[in-house]
């Protein structure tokens, strides 16, 4: 399940993401990332790289206010980010010791959302759904 959960989560937040529309869907994840570029800086044990790191996922956040491609470089860096404080550093979650491993279980499946372009996962559902129905007969007048 410590493998599963986060995958399922990445799912969820791209679900819920669908729900609001272009172009403010892509703003907002940029500011998502961003914040999740933070999220060590008030003691993820690494010193002054959690300063750089953050530097870094700002800017990439900042040019993805205009690119999905971005946001999506933005996710994966925070993959990696992730993977450092699983093996280094202190955990996302104070109390959850394996938090990090299960953010950056959850993160690629948000990158890969995002390098798809951020579609709306219930336009897809439902067009989908539209595409198996019968064709309606028209009547002739």
């Amino acid at each position: 399940m410590q493998y599963v959960a986060p995958v399922g989560i990445g799912v969820l937040y791209a679900l819920l993401m669908s729900l609001v529309r272009e172009p403010h869907r892509r703003h907002l994840n940029a500011l998502m990332v961003a914040g999740a570029g933070a999220a060590y800086l008030s003691g993820g044990g690494l010193g002054g790289w959690e300063f750089a790191f953050t530097a870094l996922v700002t800017y990439v956040a900042f040019r993805g206010l205009d690119s999905w491609t971005f946001i999506g470089v933005g996710w994966l860096l925070h993959t990696a980010w992730d993977v450092v404080h699983h093996v280094k550093g202190n955990p996302i979650i104070p109390f959850a010791h394996t938090s990090s491993l299960g953010c950056a279980i959850c993160d690629p499946v948000i990158a890969l959302w995002c390098l798809r372009g951020g579609p709306s996962l219930i336009g897809t559902f439902r067009d989908r759904g539209r595409s198996r129905e019968e064709p309606r007969a028209t009547m002739a007048r």
